[in-house]
């Protein structure tokens, strides 16, 4: 229970379903104790949050308890975000953090509670057909975060509920506003929950200052063509912010770390023929060579229709049917066919 509104409806609704439910909030983020942080600021993870929570699972009268997971957090998490900056790649927490708190480390002190299940309050939809599970977009397209549970496969998704799934958001707040839920009209949360005001810039800055040091923007044929203001400030695809002149607009192209250079190019080289994945999970099994998937490689993109190239257990090609910008290494790739999740991998 993050102390938001999604959250405190799946847990009312496993009430009303007659499950016997245990309200967790996780405590990721140091906040103030975190030597690097000032002060608290917005969330999942403050002092009000926790208490918005503690507020809904008093009404619903279930046992609330708030779990320390700051180490694990800081280790899968946090750590990765610095290192994937480092090395010229665009991480992805928050998928991150499902993959290794949510649904590894959570579901370990689920264990120790003598929890069967888990429940969160994602928009995705776990289907079981008697033979396995089908992992699908939400109901509400535009709030879908099938995305974000990409890297889960059976075991996971057989621990798992997510009961407002099949829920339009306007439903879900409704319904909160039936309850009498403080958190009725709470206002989603969007930034990454240990990045002050969004400046993930800053942030990593302050760990790696390395990447705070000016160097060459470079154009594809290696001629200078102005000076950055250190890699953090910047990813793939990026046009402002790079404060040269051109007569036509550029894009960042590639961020080369070893020679602390940015390279850009015009919109046409952005485009990618197709893709490389590593640490690939797949839902259930892979799908053949050749095979026809829709290729999602952000959170809030569409699915790209793309034909299966090499396959293994562990990682994938892909070829689009045409050229697609936004193809980010670090980035998670994630795979469907019509609405159903059939695995995922990080773009290498």
């Amino acid at each position: 229970m993050s102390g938001g509104v999604d959250s405190s409806v799946a847990a009312a609704l496993l009430v009303g379903q007659g499950y016997e439910v245990i309200g967790v909030t996780m405590k990721l983020w140091r906040g103030e104790d975190d030597p690097f942080a000032a002060h608290r600021f917005g969330g999942c993870c403050t002092v009000g949050a926790t208490e918005d929570a503690r507020r809904v699972a008093d009404q619903l009268n279930i046992p609330y308890y708030v779990l320390n997971m700051q180490e694990e957090f800081n280790a899968a998490v946090v750590d990765n975000f610095v290192a994937e900056y480092a090395s010229g790649r665009t991480p992805n927490p928050c998928a991150r953090c499902n993959e290794f708190i949510k649904f590894a480390a959570f579901l370990e002190r689920a264990n120790e509670l003598g929890c069967d299940l888990i429940a969160t309050g994602h928009y995705a939809q776990c289907q079981w057909d008697g033979q396995r599970y089908h992992l699908r977009r939400g109901l509400d397209h535009k709030k879908d975060q099938s995305y974000v549970l990409g890297m889960l496969g059976q075991a996971e998704l057989a621990r798992s509920l997510f009961p407002i799934g099949h829920l339009e958001k306007s439903e879900t707040r409704r319904l909160a506003g039936n309850l009498g839920f403080c958190v009725a009209a709470k206002p989603d949360s969007q930034e990454i929950c240990f990045v002050e005001d969004g400046d993930y810039a800053r942030f990593v800055i302050e760990r790696a200052p390395e990447l705070a040091v000016t160097g060459p923007i470079l154009d594809a044929d290696g001629n200078k063509l102005g000076e950055h203001q250190g890699l953090a400030h910047y990813t793939v695809g990026q046009r402002k912010g790079l404060g040269i002149a051109a007569p036509q607009p550029l894009f960042v192209t590639r961020i080369d770390t070893a020679q602390n250079a940015l390279v850009v190019g015009p919109r046409e080289a952005l485009g990618r023929a197709g893709l490389a994945a590593e640490r690939t999970k797949w839902t259930y099994q892979p799908p053949q060579v050749g095979e026809a998937v829709l290729a999602q490689t952000r959170a809030h993109a569409r699915g790209l229709p793309a034909t299966m190239g090499a396959v293994s257990a562990d990682a994938f090609e892909i070829r689009f049917v045409e050229p697609q910008a936004g193809v980010s290494p670090g980035q998670m790739c994630v795979l469907y066919q019509e609405d159903e999740v059939i695995g995922a991998g990080t773009i290498k």
